[in-house]
């Protein structure tokens, strides 16, 4: 999925719910590096990227890298909001799930 594709609310919501659970009952990871990291090394499962990052080249890699590792990739609206569900009291711009614990059943639902 590129960065400006329009995902409908409930897929945003459900994308969110996921980093929360996977929080609490798997893994994740925060940040451009290290989501760049763990796509490349083959240990992500799903990822979110805040849309509102400035330079976009910060971000502009992630799209066709995930592509080509096959690893799901929700554009979210704002950095605010993907820090708010990763659990940072401050903005970022990517998240991924590295262990889905509890999530897992929830990201396979989402890719259908």
């Amino acid at each position: 999925m590129d960065l400006d594709t329009e995902v409908p609310k409930e897929k945003i919501n459900k994308a969110i719910e996921i980093i929360e659970i996977a929080k609490k009952s798997g893994k994740i990871k925060k940040g451009t590096n290290e989501v760049t990291k763990a796509v490349e090394r083959g240990l992500a499962k799903f990822v979110l990227v805040a849309k509102d990052v400035n330079p976009r080249e910060i971000i502009m890699h992630l799209p066709p890298l995930c592509k080509e590792k096959q690893v799901p990739l929700v554009p979210i609206a704002s950095k605010a909001e993907l820090g708010a569900a990763a659990g940072l009291g401050v903005p970022t711009s990517a998240v991924v799930v590295i262990k889905e614990g509890d999530a897992k059943d929830l990201i396979k639902e989402f890719l259908v």
